[in-house]
């Protein structure tokens, strides 16, 4: 008995001493039709000698650019703890400093919020769509407390709470530190669920929930639920297990309406998925991409981590070598899942197959830039906000794109040359880096692959040339073991390389990509095509209708205006360099039994 009872003071004593350490959160909604919410955040034993800052975020998990969330926030003010008014500093925009020598301090603001999408807030009559960045100020070097955020919704009756954050009941949820809190997204609205459980290798059985915010009924929402089972399914087969779900549950938190922004935004064991269509009905195929794409980070990005994004720094973006396989091949394996659970047919795979060769292959960026550099960019491309024109176009391959391509560079060498897959690659990564979340490098990585290969110098060779560098793989030559004819779309056929669009009877020309005969040329963005051979150009039909007459090698004069000056210039036809892959059989050619047996392991279901 006396064992006992000093045990349950302990733990008591332990109770007591993380409550007066917990930071506490209550957010209501009384201003909802004009997109407001208001905040409250309680400090208990601030740290004395020193003012406490208290910031707003620029970063939010799943992105890799900053967003200034603190431009939302207004109404910012400080109370000690008999509720008396502190004077508060503002030294920076996101930014708020609170003189020293107070105990506890409340914290209260309002946030305007009115962009659903994975990344910002957004409240109206229909739901309160809270990223956590996006919505709460934080103290400065108290990242370890756990938080507490309180929901107040008495207005709106048939708002239910839909989030991966512990709930400790009276509307009460719970993260054990800071980094966790900023990973657990919130929806309240009168969603629909459909849940169904899933048994891990180890016997252990977790639960995944849908929840719909979307103008569909039950049964639309429990079928496709049932659509979801599969790709779960296919998904689990790839890594051999499903992760451990904190608490054991997994939320995908489906938001659906026209006016939504639309997203995918990954978390550790949910994710926010904002589409744009009116409903689910009618449009389920369609939806399932971000579905498949947001559900794989669950293991290869979530816990299967760049040692890069550790930890994640809410006061400025963490610049990433590591993005091309932590997206790019969730994007790769994003589409694949949907083949192999029936999703897609063989040439809707081939169409994005086609469009990762001709990304890398054509584009200036994957052609000048490794997927490293691509990676390093996600600070400035990864949705960041902008006024000023930049030359992506010509410097940038997106990394999911990029990584992609690599994955089925990969996959295919590893199929052909060592009877692996891909798969038995990120389940070796999952195996070292994932499942004991060790952060990795990119030379881990390298480790990896020279382990399952039993080939160190593969291993090297590879990252030397498709990693590090700018080399490509003999895409064709891969393909057609799978019975996939990669080949010129328009051999022969004339190529500008201008993008022309209609507009008030003239055609303008869109930014030019480098090495194009447009580019050689010196064509640039809005300039106006007045005349080409000779004929005047009114509109892209008509340039295209001169460039017919033409064969690659063939030289032409332009007169442009630009600026309204005009000046005369010439452009060398080049052969069309876009590619297009199709099944050998669609050729007329033969389908042999080990181009079918190849494609089969490739591309059918990997559930035994």
């Amino acid at each position: 008995m006396k064992n006992f009872l000093i045990v349950a003071i302990v733990l008591g004593a332990a109770t007591v001493v993380k409550a007066q350490q917990e930071i506490s959160y209550e957010v209501s909604f009384p201003n909802v039709v004009h997109h407001e919410a208001e905040v409250s955040m309680m400090i208990p034993n601030v740290p004395a000698n020193t003012p406490l800052k208290v910031r707003f975020s620029r970063s939010s998990p799943g992105r890799y650019a900053t967003h200034e969330f603190g431009k939302n926030i207004y109404n910012f003010k400080a109370f000690d703890a008999s509720g008396k008014p502190i004077a508060v500093k503002q030294p920076a925009g996101d930014v708020y400093e609170i003189p020293q020598g107070k105990s506890k301090i409340k914290i209260t603001y309002t946030i305007f919020g009115n962009w659903i999408d994975g990344t910002y807030a957004g409240f109206d009559e229909a739901h309160a769509h809270l990223n956590i960045p996006a919505v709460f100020a934080f103290p400065v070097g108290l990242d370890a407390r756990p938080r507490t955020v309180k929901l107040s919704f008495n207005n709106q009756k048939d708002w239910k709470v839909a989030t991966q954050l512990k709930p400790l009941g009276n509307g009460i949820y719970y993260a054990k530190n800071l980094q966790y809190f900023m990973d657990s997204p919130i929806e309240i609205a009168a969603s629909k669920t459909a849940s169904w459980e899933v048994k891990n290798s180890t016997g252990k059985t977790q639960t995944i929930h849908l929840i719909a915010h979307s103008d569909d009924d039950e049964m639309t929402v429990f079928n496709y639920a049932n659509m979801l089972k599969k790709v779960v399914a296919e998904q689990q087969a790839i890594w051999g297990e499903l992760p451990t779900f904190d608490y054991g549950h997994y939320y995908f938190l489906h938001c659906v309406h026209p006016s939504y922004a639309g997203d995918g935004m990954e978390h550790r064991n949910s994710t926010v998925i904002v589409q744009r269509t009116p409903k689910i009905a009618g449009n389920e195929s369609n939806l399932l991409g971000t579905f498949s794409h947001e559900f794989f980070h669950s293991w290869n990005v979530e816990r299967l981590r760049p040692k890069t994004l550790e930890p994640f720094n809410f006061a400025q973006a963490n610049i990433s070598d590591e993005l091309w396989l932590a997206e790019g091949f969730t994007q790769y394996y994003g589409n694949l899942v949907l083949k192999r659970a029936g999703f897609r047919t063989l040439e809707n795979s081939c169409r994005t197959f086609n469009g990762l060769v001709n990304a890398v292959t054509n584009s200036p960026g994957a052609k000048n830039f490794s997927p490293i550099q691509a990676s390093r960019y996600a600070v400035f491309a990864d949705a960041g906000v902008a006024v000023d024109e930049t030359n992506q176009q010509n410097i940038f391959t997106s990394y999911y794109t990029y990584g992609a391509a690599v994955a089925l560079a990969l996959d295919l060498r590893l199929r052909s040359d060592y009877s692996l897959t891909l798969d038995d690659y990120m389940r070796a990564l999952w195996k070292t880096h994932g499942k004991t979340e060790i952060p990795y490098t990119i030379p881990d990585l390298q480790k990896t692959l020279a382990a399952l290969t039993k080939n160190p110098s593969f291993a090297a060779d590879f990252f030397k040339k498709y990693v590090y560098a700018t080399q490509k793989e003999d895409y064709a030559a891969l393909l057609l073991k799978a019975g996939l004819v990669l080949r010129k779309e328009a051999a022969g056929k004339a190529y500008s390389g201008i993008r022309l669009r209609d507009r008030d009877g003239k055609a303008v020309s869109s930014a030019t990509l480098m090495g194009t005969p447009a580019y050689n040329a010196g064509i640039d963005s809005e300039d106006v095509i007045l005349k080409a051979d000779g004929m005047a150009i009114a509109s892209a039909k008509d340039f295209d209708t001169v460039m017919a007459k033409h064969q690659p090698g063939e030289t032409i004069e332009l007169v442009i205006s630009r600026k309204g000056v005009e000046k005369t210039t010439k452009l060398t036809f080049i052969e069309n360099p876009q590619l297009e892959l199709i099944p050998i059989e669609n050729t007329g050619a033969t389908l042999t039994a080990d181009m079918k047996a190849f494609r089969d392991k490739w591309l059918e279901s990997a559930i035994k």
